[in-house]
């Protein structure tokens, strides 16, 4: 049976549209740091993409391979997901200055993934793709307590969202709490590709400290 997080832990992949308080554990990632806008058409975060997805690909593949893994079980990708920040800026995401934006782009590693078999699936993905890999990073990050909820529609409609969310901290008592280490972050559930942007779905999830 093959192992699909998003059904598995629903809690942090399928969140209702009312926003809702959730701590998260420390999870390992597949990442890659970068800046600018997402939407330019070869800039860094394009780039990016191609390494997550060699990487991932590599290792979910590599059991068929001569490379035997450890714990190895069969399982779908997850979904991509994103740390998103700016300079100068300790409450989020300004929209209006997408050129700003700093990011850290990521894939989720199955449990079973050690630094070990990370560096190898780099090597292995950079020598079949002819390319340099060497930028991703084994990146382990705790996210704690947070607010989340879904989104639904464009990305540039965010905004709507996030308000709801600060609305419902308030009446909790809490508030956001952005930082180098506590960062907007968002995991798309949708392929913008081949998704109406009225129809793609996004968990947003927000960092926050009691007031």
């Amino acid at each position: 049976m093959t192992f699909d997080y998003k059904k598995e832990y629903k809690e942090f992949y399928l969140p209702p549209r009312q926003p809702g308080i959730i701590d998260i554990p420390e999870i390992s990632y597949i990442a890659v740091q970068g800046k600018g806008d997402p939407n330019m058409p070869d800039g860094e975060y394009k780039a990016a993409m191609q390494m997550l997805y060699g990487i991932a690909f590599t290792i979910k593949m590599s059991y068929k391979g001569n490379h035997k893994i450890n714990g190895y079980f069969p399982y779908v990708i997850p979904p991509l997901e994103g740390l998103w920040y700016q300079d100068g800026s300790d409450c989020g995401i300004d929209y209006s200055r997408k050129q700003d934006l700093r990011w850290i782009s990521m894939i989720r590693l199955p449990e079973f993934v050690t630094r070990e078999v990370f560096d190898w699936a780099v090597r292995e993905a950079s020598g079949k793709k002819k390319t340099d890999f060497s930028k991703a990073e084994f990146f382990t990050y705790h996210e704690g307590l947070c607010v989340q909820c879904m989104h639904i529609g464009s990305y540039d409609d965010e905004p709507l969202t996030i308000k709801k969310m600060e609305t419902f901290l308030k009446e909790q008592g809490y508030k956001t709490d952005h930082s180098e280490c506590r960062m907007h972050h968002e995991i798309y559930l949708s392929d913008p590709r081949r998704t109406a942007p009225e129809k793609l779905r996004t968990v947003i999830r927000l960092p926050i400290v009691k007031e």
